[in-house]
This record gives structure tokens, C-alpha cells and sequence, in this order.
């Protein structure tokens, strides 16, 4: 999940598409780009991803990241579904829900 914000107070959770960006765009004159993710290191860890990049005067100022270890959350069971209709239970390892506050 890649979650970009300028000034809002937002709710997301994480799902499994690809870009849930809230803008299309960046304001390169002056803003802070945030990205968050959480990758599954292995069966009993994860790894949170946050990102900042400056952009000043049209430029990218800085990128700053910032990598913590978390505990995983474990397996869950789902159904998953092809391309065809074909359904098939299957085990996956369960995802945080992020949760931003900008002030």
C-alpha cells in the first residue's frame, strides 16, 4: 500500500491494490511525500517501511526512510479466486491496517 498526503486527516486500511494514493499528483514547489508499507520479513516478522521525501523549489530535497521490526500477525485462511472463476481455499499471512493522523 502507498498512501500520499497533503494536509488531511485520513482513514485507510490496508488492501491488496496496488496505488490506494489519495492525490494523483505532488506539489513539488513545497510539500513532504509519505509512503508507509509493512513487508512480511518471514513467518514470525515484518518489516514497517515509512518514507519521506522533501521536495523544495521543484526538487527533490531528501529522502528519508525509516525501517522497524514488528511482530507478524500470524495465518489466516481465505478463499482465493483465478482469473477463470476457480475458487481454492489457501493460507495467507495477514496484513496491519494503517491508520495516519496529519495535523
Amino acid at each position: 500500500m502507498r498512501l500520499l498526503l497533503t494536509g488531511v486527516i485520513a482513514f485507510i486500511t490496508s488492501c491488496n491494490s496496488k496505488n490506494d494514493d489519495l492525490t494523483d499528483s505532488v506539489y513539488k514547489a513545497g510539500s513532504v511525500e509519505t509512503s508507509v508499507t509493512v513487508e512480511h520479513a518471514d513467518s514470525t516478522h515484518d518489516v514497517l517501511i515509512t518514507s519521506h521525501r522533501v521536495w523544495a523549489n521543484f526538487n527533490e530535497y531528501k529522502t528519508i526512510v525509516y525501517r522497524d521490526t514488528v511482530p507478524a500477525l500470524g495465518i489466516e485462511n481465505t478463499t482465493a479466486e483465478n482469473g477463470d472463476g476457480d475458487t481454492k481455499h489457501i493460507s495467507v499471512k495477514k496484513d496491519y491496517e494503517i491508520y495516519i493522523t496529519v495535523k
